[in-house]
């Protein structure tokens, strides 16, 4: 009969304290990865656009989705990491994209959002934030806005 094994006096690390990471529940999500490189942030656009489809939006409008994308991921780049992953969810007609570029610099900060991207007509919020996952940058489109006004 073999003698009972010691028991550690802790749970290990793995199952205590560590925050879970990003999660979204209840809605339609995707995630794409890619390697941060100078075609990080076209590649991301083209394939977000691609996967946006498919929910059928059919008044999004295309321009500033593709310019909030490339516009995020460009910004993810320069601020440094070997990967970025673009985050996808939507509610409500609304499309949120979010841009994380995994390094976890803690002193630093992630920096503003590009003001290219917060200015577009069909961003109805933005902002920046940094946790254990990284430094993320993030943006909400409407993806049913309201017609231009036109002057008379």
């Amino acid at each position: 009969m073999e003698p009972p094994r010691p028991q550690p006096a802790t749970k290990p690390k793995s199952l205590t304290g560590v925050p879970p990471r990003l999660v979204v529940t209840s809605r339609r999500a995707r995630v794409l990865a890619f390697r941060a490189d100078q075609w990080a942030a076209k590649k991301a656009a083209a394939q977000a656009a691609l996967a946006v489809a498919e929910w059928d939006y059919p008044l999004l409008d295309e321009h500033d989705f593709l310019k909030t994308v490339h516009g995020l991921v460009h910004t993810a780049v320069a601020a440094g990491g070997k990967r970025v992953s673009i985050h996808l969810a939507d509610q409500d007609d609304k499309i949120l994209i979010m841009v994380l570029n995994h390094q976890t610099d803690e002193h630093h900060d992630a920096g503003p959002v590009p003001a290219e991207v917060a200015v577009l007509r069909t961003v109805d919020a933005c902002g920046t934030h940094t946790d254990h996952d990284g430094h993320a940058w993030w943006a909400l489109l409407d993806a049913q806005p309201r017609p231009k006004k036109h002057l008379a």
